[in-house]
């Protein structure tokens, strides 16, 4: 599975602190391979986000992504869960 990511989600993701850099670098090669799996806790989103859906960084830190195409995933944001589904 191929992964590109977006300026927003570039921008945000050197925001969160070292320890959660390094543990959404592993999350992203999980990702890469398998976009459910089961360390990621994805789910679908609804409402406004229909179509879009959130890996877990930790309990408190999410990634909003979108598949562009069977093959290419797009990481759209990193949010706070407070933040994340606004």
């Amino acid at each position: 599975m191929r992964v590109v990511y977006s300026k927003a989600f570039l921008k945000s993701a050197k925001r969160l602190p070292p320890h959660q850099q390094k543990k959404l670098g592993q999350l992203i090669l999980l990702l890469s391979g398998n976009p459910f799996h089961s360390s990621l806790h994805t789910k679908q989103l609804a409402g406004d986000l229909a179509g879009l859906l959130s890996f877990r960084i930790t309990r408190d830190w999410r990634v909003i992504f979108q598949f562009r195409n069977p093959l290419t995933v797009q990481l759209l944001r990193v949010r706070h869960r407070r933040e994340a589904y606004r």
